[in-house]
């Protein structure tokens, strides 16, 4: 093995000190100058060997060989400087071909495969004879810049195109959102979801600093409840019950508290809810008398949103921002939901927190343009 052997001057000394020392310089020209430095076997050196080297700047013993034999082939101002790639990129995808991978991309996928990857794209292209070769990484890249992300799906309840029983029931819902506040004609906006009771299969550790808190992934499943959640958008109040089952008669129930209770003075209240099967004024001639049944769908006017269009009603904004501060871990018992829920909507009502809610007709007739009917 051929010994390369190291013989700086002073000069050259003195500019690899300061770039030890002194200005801002890339790992790479910090680690030549630190190897150079203690390789010299000249007049000025203070060498020391290659294993204490090493060690220090937690190398190999070959990379600093070497950086030697770039020494004495290339020169001293070659081993301070990055050396040249001899790498041959890749041509980028031009606009055809770039067009063409969006198409494909936006197609349905092979069979045998639920998504499209990018090793799937990039083979697709090819069998295709769209290129004669394409990496995933340049796929990644065509992906990014038009903002595709294949591998992702989220779900979405989607309208059908040009419906005018959606718009109209939109609307509605809308002109109910611009009336102003009025303690004898309120708007209450209702919404329900359930909730799964979990306990703990192993009990779970709390934070500690430097160490995050840590759950079981496995668990033990309790049960379920249901969550009706009425709010006040204008006021700022919100009203929420947990009952063991979702039927008609647990709907009735909640509406008659939300009527006799909450605004036993009001003259009429308009409730926004979803379209479900039980949410009907039959359900309270299932549960009342019918003297009783018709004296409480007597103090409501219902609105209901547009099937698919359940994002009008501003309870389930609320439902979500309760299960987001609240109800996301593990609860093991109704009676604990009913306490912590309960604290929750004492903390919000304090707050009087409200919903900024800005989508308006208007808006509605241009965004979703496409919903309505052409004349």
């Amino acid at each position: 093995m051929i010994k390369y052997t190291i013989h700086l001057t002073k000069i050259e000394r003195d500019e690899l000190m300061n770039i030890i020392h002194k200005g801002s310089h890339t790992s790479q020209t910090f680690r030549a100058a630190y190897i150079l430095l203690n390789c010299d076997e000249g007049e000025f050196s203070e060498k020391i060997n290659n294993e204490q080297i090493a060690k220090v700047l937690k190398i190999g013993m070959r990379t600093i060989d070497r950086m030697k034999k770039r020494f004495i082939e290339d020169g001293f101002d070659a081993c301070l400087e990055r050396k040249p790639t001899s790498r041959v990129y890749e041509i980028k995808a031009d606009g055809e071909v770039e067009a063409k991978l969006v198409t494909l991309c936006c197609s349905e996928p092979p069979k045998g495969f639920a998504k499209w990857s990018l090793r799937l794209l990039a083979d697709k292209m090819v069998k295709l004879d769209y290129v004669e070769s394409i990496s995933h990484e340049t796929v990644r890249s065509v992906l990014k810049k038009n903002e595709l992300k294949p591998w992702k799906v989220v779900g979405w309840v989607i309208p059908q195109e040009k419906s005018s029983e959606f718009v109209a029931n939109m609307e509605n819902v809308l002109d109910v959102y611009k009336r102003s506040y009025n303690k004898k004609f309120p708007v209450i906006c209702m919404d329900e979801s359930p909730k799964q009771l979990i306990a703990e299969a192993r009990p779970s550790t709390k934070m500690t600093p430097g160490v995050e808190a840590r759950v079981d992934y496995e668990y033990i499943r309790k049960g379920v409840v249901n969550i009706f959640m009425a709010n006040e958008p204008l006021q700022g109040q919100r009203f929420v019950k947990i009952t063991e089952n979702k039927t008609k008669k647990d709907w009735a129930l909640f509406v008659k508290e939300i009527a006799d209770e909450y605004y036993p003075k009001a003259k009429k209240i308009t409730l926004v809810m979803d379209n479900f099967i039980t949410h009907s004024p039959s359900a309270l001639y299932e549960t009342f008398e019918p003297k009783e049944a018709k004296r409480i769908w007597d103090r409501f006017d219902f609105v209901f949103t547009p099937k698919h269009g359940s994002w009008l009603n501003m309870a389930e904004i609320e439902l979500n921002v309760l299960n987001k501060q609240c109800l996301n871990r593990h609860i093991d018992s109704i009676e604990k939901i009913k306490e912590e829920v309960e604290a929750w909507k004492t903390a919000r009502d304090n707050k009087n927190k409200k919903i900024d809610w800005q989508f308006k007709t208007k808006d509605a007739r241009v965004k979703l343009k496409r919903l309505y009917p052409t004349i």
